[in-house]
């Protein structure tokens, strides 16, 4: 099914139910650590700082990011191989500094994983400390 097969939305009543994206929540064995490490990459205040959950959410109150406690939190693998675990999801974060940006991530503790260009972006993958990729990329 494309997206142009999509049905219409349902009705409750009269009114179609509005939906909004609040944070996106990332699985890890200290939420508290991997709130401080988006933090001081993105520059966004905690909201909420336990030990079993921590949110960052913009100042002007857009979609944050979450982090929930896993003890069992097994990191992706990447690149990904057969028979490990892999990447369920990832972060983009465009940045107007690639260097600045990659040396701030990692000063933070980001690991690098790789590097590539596209036609019209230059991309480096990293590893944040609990082991989800996420990309830095500049438009070119």
């Amino acid at each position: 099914m494309g997206w142009q097969d999509r049905v219409p939305l349902p009705r409750i009543g009269l009114v179609t139910p509005r939906i909004r994206l609040t944070a996106p929540v990332l699985g890890t064995p200290d939420p508290q650590e991997l709130a401080r490490f988006y933090q001081r990459l993105l520059d966004w205040p905690l909201r909420d700082d336990g030990p079993e959950w921590a949110t960052l959410r913009p100042e002007d109150g857009s979609t944050g990011l979450s982090f929930q406690r896993e003890p069992g939190h097994v990191p992706p693998v990447w690149p990904p191989e057969p028979g490990t675990q892999q990447m369920q999801q990832h972060l983009d974060l465009e940045v107007d500094d690639l260097d600045a940006a990659s040396a701030l991530a990692e000063a933070a503790g980001a690991r690098l994983l790789n590097t590539y260009t596209e036609p019209h972006e230059q991309v480096r993958t990293y590893a944040d400390p609990a082991g989800h990729p996420f990309c830095l990329f500049v438009r070119t």
